[in-house]
């Protein structure tokens, strides 16, 4: 594909140091000065600023802090070899929040803690995700995307009885029979369909209006990627595809996805769309689509900018890909 910005979520800096994730380490890193944490409140980093917001690393003694009920996760060494951790204090209740809005596929309400000081706020990913810096935007879904595996992890798939974090938050263990559990990533294909210089693009039911993006699926067991691309594609637009490869990839953290971008060359154009999984699919040609970029074409909204979608589209109507 032509030479584009990198992929949102991409831009990780930091070390993982993973041999350094044992109990006695973790205690040495907390307590050194140059120490920091991000704060994550029911998935939204802290940031501060509006433009292009900034993610916030707060001392490991910040106020904010004792909202948490359990141990920050480590998530690495900096280039100067300070530690950075991720706190999670989802506990805490905000009697001003937008409940309505925590649920909503794009979330733009801030949610501010009484020990923040004025700027800050807790602002959803996804909505921010175009303005922030690479390395800030990888962090923050980093830690969101461990944080969410937590949440929904917090018994044994083995026996079923509670489980506690261990590893720096990268395990968690079964208080019963010791089974070890670590964080998923689910694997996702996305695919630039093409024929005759149109691409094939889809809307799923719940969709703000007019969004349209590039079809896209899990993965099953047993199953290769290019597998996965014609298998999906089928399904969801009744499209045999042939030629598959592959373009790229992007952490995803909603809630914790590897998206795999692809391109592949549809045999026909006839689409039978499956209604439970599209909405509406249908060929749009490269004018259209550059159009729908630009905002000329209201009806067509392409994805978001940051998201894998876009940048696939964007590389595909710079190089001509056909």
């Amino acid at each position: 594909m032509s030479a584009q910005p990198p992929l949102t979520f991409t831009g990780a800096t930091l070390d993982r140091a993973s041999h350094l994730r044992d109990p006695k380490n973790q205690a040495l890193l907390r307590a050194k000065p140059e120490a920091r944490t991000c704060v994550i409140w029911r998935g939204k980093p802290l940031f501060e600023g509006d433009v292009s917001p900034l993610l916030q690393w707060l001392p490991m003694n910040a106020p904010i802090l004792s909202e948490a009920t359990e141990p920050p996760v480590f998530l690495g060494l900096n280039e100067a070899e300070a530690p950075r951790f991720a706190t999670d204090i989802s506990a805490w209740e905000d009697p001003e929040a937008d409940k309505d809005a925590l649920g909503r596929f794009l979330d733009e309400s801030q949610n501010r803690h009484p020990e923040m000081r004025p700027g800050q706020a807790f602002l959803d990913l996804r909505a921010t995700m175009a303005s922030l810096a690479p390395e800030d935007a990888a962090h923050a879904a980093g830690a969101r995307g461990v944080f969410a595996w937590h949440t929904t992890h917090g018994y044994c798939a083995k026996c079923g009885a509670t489980s506690t974090p261990s590893l720096a938050g990268w395990q968690r263990t079964c208080t019963r029979c010791q089974a070890h559990h670590f964080p998923r990533t689910d694997p996702v294909v996305i695919m630039l369909i093409t024929h005759s210089e149109k691409v094939l693009l889809g809307r799923s039911p719940g969709w703000p209006e007019g969004m349209y993006s590039l079809l896209a699926g899990f993965m099953e067991p047993g199953e290769t990627i290019e597998a996965a691309v014609r298998r999906e594609t089928l399904e969801e637009a009744g499209i045999f595809v042939g030629e598959v490869g592959y373009l790229a990839s992007q952490p995803w953290p909603f809630p914790a996805s590897l998206m795999i971008g692809c391109w592949g060359h549809a045999e026909g154009d006839q689409i039978t769309r499956d209604p439970v999984e599209l909405e509406d699919a249908m060929w749009v040609s490269k004018p259209d689509l550059k159009a729908s970029l630009e905002g000329a074409n209201p009806a067509l909204r392409p994805a978001r900018q940051g998201a894998i979608a876009r940048f696939l589209i964007e590389g595909w109507l710079a190089e001509g890909r056909a």
